[in-house]
């Protein structure tokens, strides 16, 4: 066991309340996990499996809840998640330096903030969908794919601000496409974490978190916040993601304070 009592109870209250929060809007959480485990654990292969296990357990429930009610089309998902799970898989492959993986993972928390800051400034009303070709979903799959597996998110925080702000489609669509995006991009993290030797998963902390997570999870997916909007949640999670993402990279990635 990696922490003591009261701090693994405190970490998995801001667990419930992140699962909670990001799946009422469509995302598993991962970026807030990260967040969080940086900030009471040092063991870098531990915080990236640990994360993907409790984005997996979230965006399980919302997918299924997706394809219950006639929002998940493979056919249109497919151009994205034949890319992004190859690339998932290779960026969670990777033996990243400690130094480095605090480097990308900062950046990477900064600019899901600033992708989430995006999509609630940017929404458009009445606006049709527009369409595009297919290479532009398989370029998007793959970069974004790559990017999840060297930190250890499902990309559905970055995929949802770009497609929202292109007119891919409703924004229902979008948010069922960035539910079953995390998935797969987890699911494949985690089988690369595996294969390069680098899964570490303590039992008590995973266990307890997995738990807590998918309380939250359910709970998010199935109750609609009455005083707080979906953006309102956004903006004030963008500016806690951004905190903790400016203090990983120049306190953790650069060692500069």
């Amino acid at each position: 066991m990696l922490l003591s009592i009261e701090g693994l109870v405190l970490l998995c209250i801001g667990f419930f309340v992140v699962s909670t929060l990001y799946s009422s809007v469509g995302f598993g959480g991962g970026s807030s996990y990260l967040a969080l485990l940086t900030l009471v654990l040092v063991n870098f292969f531990a915080i990236r499996s640990i994360a993907l296990v409790c984005n997996l357990v979230v965006v399980s429930g919302s997918t299924f809840l997706y394809l219950k009610h006639g929002h998940t089309r493979l056919k249109d998902f497919l151009p994205f998640v034949i890319t992004s799970i190859p690339m998932a898989f290779l960026g969670a492959s990777f033996r990243l330096k400690e130094e480095v993986f605090f480097i990308i993972l900062g950046v990477a928390l900064i600019i899901s903030s600033v992708s989430l800051l995006w999509q609630t400034s940017g929404i458009k009303l009445n606006e049709p969908t527009k369409t595009y070709p297919s290479s532009l979903s398989y370029v998007i799959g793959a970069v974004i794919g790559l990017l999840s597996g060297l930190v250890g998110i499902g990309g559905g925080i970055f995929l949802a601000p770009i497609l929202n702000h292109i007119n891919w489609n409703k924004s229902v669509k979008i948010a069922a496409l960035a539910s079953f995006f995390i998935l797969v991009n987890s699911i494949s993290g985690l089988v690369g974490l595996l294969i390069a030797g680098t899964i570490e998963l303590p039992w008590v902390e995973t266990l307890a978190l997995g738990v807590t997570v998918l309380i939250g999870g359910q709970l998010g997916v199935r109750l609609s916040l009455k005083k707080l909007s979906a953006n309102s949640i956004k903006r004030i999670t963008a500016i806690l993601v951004l905190i903790v993402g400016l203090r990983v990279l120049f306190v953790n990635g650069l060692g500069l304070f």
